[in-house]
This record gives C-alpha cells, sequence and structure tokens, in this order.
C-alpha cells in the first residue's frame, strides 16, 4: 500500500525550505514518542544543488539506558558524539563497514538518544535516487537504512550536521492515524538481549516500502 501526500500542491519543491520542523520537535524528553511522531513527516537533502526527500514510514527508538544504543551507559566515544548534541542534528554512522545509517538526535545536549529512519516513500527527485542507487523498482529505492542514506546522497560528512540547516532536515508532511501505526522489536539487535525485545520500531502498516525482516 502506497500513502501519497493529500495536499500535494505544497511539496513543489521551495515550500519544503520553509516547513522544517521546529528544534522544539526534537528536544523533547520521550524518544519513542518522537519515533512515532517522524512518521507521515518528510526527510530532505539538498546535496550539489540536487532536492531529494522521502515520506518517512518506519523508524526506530534508541536510548543510553537500553543495550541497543551506540551510547549505553552514556559512555561517550569518537564514535557517538553526535548523539550528545541537542536535539536536532543528524548523526550518521557506518554499520558493517558499509551502509550509512541517517540517524535524528533527540533531547537535550548530553542526552544522547536518537530516532533511525529505516525506510522512506520517495518524493521529490526520483531520478536523483534511481541513479544514486543503480536501481529502478520504487518500492525498494529507500527501503532499509543503508539504501535511502545512498538514495537520499547521505553519507559520513553529515554527521552532526543540524537539522535547522539547508543540507538535511526534516519537513511537515502527512498526519498518520493511530490506528495506522504498527509496533515491534527492532530489528538486527541481537546482542541487547532483554532490550532487543523492546517495541520500539515503528512503521505505517501495509505500506510496501517498509524493510522486511
Amino acid at each position: 500500500m502506497m500513502i501519497f501526500l493529500q495536499n500535494t500542491s505544497i511539496w513543489q519543491g521551495a515550500e519544503l525550505f520553509l516547513m522544517k520542523l521546529e528544534q522544539s520537535f526534537y528536544q523533547r524528553t520521550d524518544v519513542v514518542q518522537i519515533a512515532r511522531d517522524l512518521l507521515g513527516k518528510v526527510l530532505v537533502t539538498y546535496v550539489n544543488g540536487a532536492l531529494t526527500s522521502g515520506m518517512i514510514v518506519e523508524t526506530e527508538a534508541y536510548s543510553w539506558k537500553e543495550r541497543g544504543c551506540h551510547a549505553y551507559g552514556g559512555k561517550q566515544t569518537r564514535r557517538n558524539a553526535a548523539m550528545f548534541l541537542p536535539g536536532g542534528h543528524a548523526y550518521i554512522y557506518l554499520c558493517y563497514g558499509l551502509h550509512h545509517m541517517v540517524n535524528v538526535v533527540t533531547n537535550r545536549q548530553g542526552v544522547a538518544e536518537a530516532v533511525l529512519i529505516r525506510a522512506l516513500q520517495p518524493m521529490h527527485g526520483l531520478e536523483i535516487m534511481k541513479s544514486r542507487r543503480a536501481v529502478r523498482h520504487t518500492r525498494i529505492l529507500t527501503s532499509g537504512p543503508g539504501n535511502l542514506a545512498r538514495a537520499m546522497g547521505v553519507d559520513r560528512s553529515f554527521n552532526g550536521k543540524s537539522l535547522m540547516g539547508n543540507e538535511i532536515w526534516i519537513a511537515e508532511g502527512e498526519k498518520i492515524s493511530a490506528e495506522m501505526i504498527a509496533a515491534s522489536p527492532r530489528i538486527g539487535i541481537a546482542y541487547a538481549l532483554e532490550d532487543a525485545k523492546l517495541p520500539w520500531r515503528f512503521y505505517i502498516r501495509g505500506h510496501e516500502c517498509v524493510t522486511k525482516k
């Protein structure tokens, strides 16, 4: 199932620059609620003059209080330093030496919490995204965190960038009803033991761009 934005007239490019989420959205203290609230919002990048965007359809929440998080226990390292920035920054890390992962830092400065963006429904810059990934099928273009990062032109150079800037940001989008949101344990974190069972993965029910386990 594909969900298309109802008010398509506002998504013709320039308006995306004007509809950024305010920093207060990210600086709330409940990372799980923020992960839910990000569904339906629009992730945008502007790289080398190319605008690409996609509606967020799948997320995962991470907190320093649980073992799934890179900053478990509140320990800051060179890798996870961006997680300790004030909410409203990007945390980009490399997984398995291959895939960049796009995370949204939340909460106040010094509290390491973030939301992983796992899947998007492509919107703007479709041909640009396809060329970056060398695939033609829209359904798989931005399904999976590594895939969406490549399609959106995101790499480690984005780590620590403000989501209030003009290179990467999140804009207002579609209101997703509670009935359309499903929750499950996060994917690929068996090492987190009991914390791996936390139902902190959220996605739009039935959406074809949601990643498959």
